[in-house]
């Protein structure tokens, strides 16, 4: 065959194989599954539930922590943010899935592409019969060298979408992980603002406990002074010491509660525990939020939550999964071809006359695997299915756990007005008992009661407003706030993102996120 038609054959493939890859894949094309659709928060609107603080005339601010007004939990959030080591792995995942993506593509391209050469050198037994039978009429040289340089490449055509899903399952496991680094992000400004929150409240319960110890210590030494003055019987001097007692033994289990606390939100902080002092100092009020928390509607929820965008993409990746096992149950079409250079010796290698080419067209169909292809098909399929179910799931969660921290955050903020009558009552009464028991008109009963009530009512009053803050910090999150911050910034910091860039060749991966890739 000569060149001319080698090369006539070759574009004739070619353009054929550009027809049957036009093909549309087979296999499903993903389509957002049904879901649940709820039209008004229960809590925001229902006439029953009274001023809740809660509107959704506005939609939720970005960086909700700020709404309350505290800089040491926003210097807490940013440290968090540049520093927490879990959000560097889903950082890492997130360019992980920007190289696979790549490789995918690749794939819609000649698979197999390499440039070879080779120089033999080969000395022929002069004992092997046939030769020397043949030297005894002709002589051989039995000594000689080949050489070859050539070029090789093999494409199985994408006649059947195989590649392409490839690519759109890479693409949608890229947006995938993009969103779990952004779930991650929700999760640790809420975990932050939390132990913050919790932090403090501790750091009131100590203060209330050693105001606590002092009054209850101004009354031990009364019942103290009125049994060395015969007026008063050992009997309150007892119950004096016993309940002063019980007070103390709270100081060393707030002190071991607030230390672990520290150290929590140390590892959130990516820090040492030794640093938590300086950053938080050794008292604080419980952060409270502004009275109108704007929680916008029930349809924004879906497009603010990264955990029902990931369960969505999930899904989709699966789809795509689904259509790259069928293709297996069709003929897979393969070209192959190689130009070169070949020779006896060296010196002639680059003539024109050393041409060597081969191009190959063939078929591969895999009919006898007993069923395995179709099963692979249907577990593939079944998988799709629970990704469907499982986002459909993750909808309904979502909108169950706002609505529940929606009505535990009105229902706190209840809470917290009765506790702070409750909370004046009781000081009152603490001290009417103590004038009385003073006067000698009650016994030191009254006294006991009402300062074990006044105790009981200041610590209820802190749970009620640590609640408050904490409830809020759970609607933030059941809302999906805060993920927005990672805006035109990358997904690891400019110090680890300079390590990978000399340890390997990144090229534009650790700068710009490939178009498309993210579902924001």
């Amino acid at each position: 065959m000569t060149r001319a038609k080698l090369h006539r054959r070759l574009i004739g493939t070619a353009l054929c194989a550009a027809l049957l890859v036009g093909c549309t894949p087979v296999g499903p094309d993903f389509v957002r599954p049904n879901s649940p659709v709820v039209k008004e928060w229960i809590e925001v609107n229902s006439p029953s539930a009274g001023p809740s603080g809660l509107t959704s005339r506005s939609a939720p601010v970005v960086k909700w922590w700020e709404t309350f007004n505290d800089p040491t939990l926003n210097k807490l959030i940013a440290e968090a943010y540049a520093q927490n080591l879990d959000l560097q792995v889903a950082g890492a995942r997130v360019l992980q899935a920007r190289a696979q993506l790549g490789i995918a593509f690749g794939e819609l391209y000649p698979q197999s592409q390499a440039i070879g050469g080779s120089i033999e050198r080969r000395q022929i037994s002069d004992n092997l019969r046939p030769v020397s039978d043949i030297q005894r009429i002709i002589p051989l040289d039995t000594e000689f060298s080949t050489s070859q340089v050539g070029f090789d490449a093999q494409w199985e055509l994408d006649v059947w979408g195989q590649q392409r899903r490839g690519v759109q399952a890479a693409r949608s496991n890229l947006a995938l992980q993009v969103a779990n680094y952004d779930d991650a992000l929700v999760t640790l400004t809420g975990d932050v603002a939390a132990l913050y929150v919790n932090i403090r409240a501790l750091q009131e319960s100590l203060r209330v406990a050693r105001e606590n110890i002092q009054l209850q210590q101004a009354s031990a030494d009364l019942t103290e002074l009125r049994f060395n003055n015969g007026v008063t019987t050992e009997l309150d001097v007892q119950e004096s010491t016993a309940l002063l007692n019980n007070t103390k033994a709270l100081v060393p289990e707030i002190e071991s509660d607030i230390q672990q606390a520290k150290n929590a939100l140390a590892v959130l902080l990516g820090n040492t525990p030794s640093r938590m002092t300086s950053l938080l100092g050794n008292s604080g009020r419980i952060p409270s939020a502004r009275s109108n928390v704007a929680v916008g509607v029930p349809a924004e929820l879906l497009r603010r939550r990264p955990d029902v965008r990931a369960a969505e993409l999930a899904a989709a990746t699966q789809s795509a999964q689904v259509g790259i096992a069928m293709a297996d149950l069709y003929p897979q079409f393969i070209l192959s071809g190689s130009i070169g250079l070949q020779a006896s010796g060296g010196r002639d290698l680059f003539s024109s006359a050393s041409t060597t080419s081969l191009a190959n067209a063939g078929v591969v169909w895999n009919v006898l695997n007993y069923g395995r292809i179709k099963n692979n098909v249907r577990a593939q399929d079944a998988a799709y299915q629970a990704l469907i179910a499982n986002y459909q799931n993750t909808v309904l969660t979502a909108y169950s756990e706002v609505e529940s921290a929606m009505v535990a955050y009105a229902q706190s903020r209840k809470q917290v007005g009765f506790y702070e009558n409750s909370v004046a009552a009781s000081r009152k009464a603490a001290e009417i008992a103590v004038d009385q028991y003073r006067d000698g008109i009650a016994d030191y009963s009254r006294i006991l009661n009402t300062q074990t009530a006044l105790l009981r009512s200041q610590a209820n009053l802190i749970e009620a407003r640590q609640q408050v803050s904490s409830n809020l910090v759970a609607v933030y999150k059941g809302l999906g706030g805060g993920w927005q911050i990672r805006q035109n910034q990358e997904f690891l910091p400019e110090t680890v993102l300079a390590e990978m860039a000399y340890r390997t060749d990144w090229g534009d991966l650790l700068q710009e996120t490939p178009t498309g890739a993210s579902l924001n």
